[in-house]
């Protein structure tokens, strides 16, 4: 018996070009190159010029994404862009990149789950595809997070940074076995309790300001290993596989100590886990999708591996996704 499959296309992704390293930190806030790598694994960042914003970084990241698919603009009949930093609180990001890129068909809306917005804009497109409402879809993640981030709290505006990835799904028939290429199964939670651990103190029903970034670092670290692996655990059983079987695992890149803890709770061998936290630090819904086209575009992500993405964040919420990749 077929099954409709959402296979991976192309992968694009998009930084900016000013780069701000941890000693640039040194001479704003009270902090050092040495006290950021320790708790974060991170040393550089990218950030957005006046002139990136979330919509033009959403561009770029998807033309680049449909170059390597070898398709164009008119193709896509679908595009979910996840954000957390809009360009306005309406129209949509995505329908604001759908006019950049001169489609005048189909349908585009935005996804806010926070640095899980990647894992979940992909399941929703994934949705539109195996039910026929769509033939091929844009996924794109873009944040520009250093515009939300108070710059005076040392434990937070050293994490984050701006970028743009995207990826192009098509519909593909296969014979609904772990063998199909594509999108096999995700997993989605959210657990809107712990808002308060991680949120941004504004919005235009509340405040009527964009408000900043707020955090308790300990308090989401605590709980980021145990949500993570609980729903990868499922997406395993759901597939009747294990952690040896995956061939690399791309996590949203908010921390190596959480990414390295996680792939041990898991049992995933440290050589197969994607990380570029180093260079981008936390791009919230962009993380996944830059990792992501790094591995494809070095050349250690091909076809027929099987990859495991996942992503933790506010509100909370969390979620898997395992594709075979063709």
């Amino acid at each position: 018996m077929t099954t409709i499959r959402s296979i991976v296309r192309g992968t694009g992704s998009y930084l900016p070009a000013r780069v701000m390293s941890n000693l640039d930190f040194e001479g704003i806030i009270d902090t050092s190159d040495e006290w950021i790598r320790q708790r974060t694994g991170i040393a550089r960042r990218h950030m957005a010029a006046a002139e990136d914003t979330t919509v033009s970084m959403g561009e770029a990241a998807a033309r680049r994404a449909l170059d390597a698919a070898g398709l164009v603009p008119d193709d896509i009949d679908l595009i979910i862009l996840a954000t957390a930093t809009p360009d306005n609180t309406f129209p949509a990001s995505s329908v604001q990149v759908q006019s950049r890129l001169g489609i005048e068909h189909g349908f585009a809306f935005d996804v806010q789950a926070v640095c899980s917005g990647f894992v979940y804009a992909l399941t929703t497109a994934d949705l539109y595809i195996r039910n026929g409402m769509a033939r091929r879809a844009l996924v794109i993640g873009s944040e520009t997070f250093s515009r939300i981030l108070d710059w005076t709290d040392r434990t937070t505006c050293v994490l984050f940074g701006d970028g743009a990835g995207a990826v192009v799904l098509e519909a593909s028939e296969g014979a609904g076995t772990l063998e199909d290429e594509g999108i096999l199964v995700s997993k989605l939670r959210s657990d809107g309790r712990h808002k308060e651990k991680l949120y941004v103190d504004g919005g235009p029903s509340t405040t009527g300001t964009v408000g900043k970034l707020r955090m308790e670092g300990r308090e989401v670290f605590k709980h980021a290993v145990g949500m993570i692996t609980d729903v990868i655990d499922d997406s395993f059983a759901a597939m009747g596989i294990g952690p040896e079987d995956i061939d690399w695992f791309v996590p949203h890149q908010a921390n190596r100590r959480i990414i390295e803890a996680s792939a041990k709770k898991l049992g995933i061998a440290p050589e197969k886990v994607v990380m570029t936290v180093e260079d981008h630090g936390n791009t919230s819904a962009a993380s996944i999708p830059l990792a992501l086209d790094r591995a494809v575009r070095d050349g250690r992500i091909g076809k027929g591996d099987l990859v495991l993405l996942e992503a933790m964040g506010g509100g909370f919420t969390w979620g898997a996704t395992i594709v075979r990749w063709s």
